[in-house]
């Protein structure tokens, strides 16, 4: 028997947003740091960057804001992630 995938419980948590900044990851803009990959925060408009920068701010807004769903916001990405779940949805 094949067990399906449980569908993730924070999609509910997605609304419809704006982000904050365009111009880059937006912790790392007040801090002078650096990023490869940008997320956007599907609950607040929040911008961050990748698990793959040195500060991974978009997983620690998803932890300290309890906000876990994210897209990518790179050019011609449309994916979604859950860092609750760790899985794509």
């Amino acid at each position: 028997m094949t067990t399906l995938p449980t569908p993730c419980t924070h999609l509910v948590m997605i609304r419809p947003v704006a982000p904050h900044t365009t111009g880059g990851c937006e912790d790392c803009l007040r801090i002078g740091g650096t990023w490869l990959h940008l997320r956007l925060c599907l609950t607040c408009g929040h911008v961050g960057c990748c698990d793959s920068s040195p500060y991974r701010h978009a997983r620690a807004h998803a932890f300290s804001g309890g906000h876990p769903v994210v897209r990518s916001f790179e050019p011609g990405e449309d994916w979604r992630w859950c860092y609750a779940e760790e899985a794509f949805v």
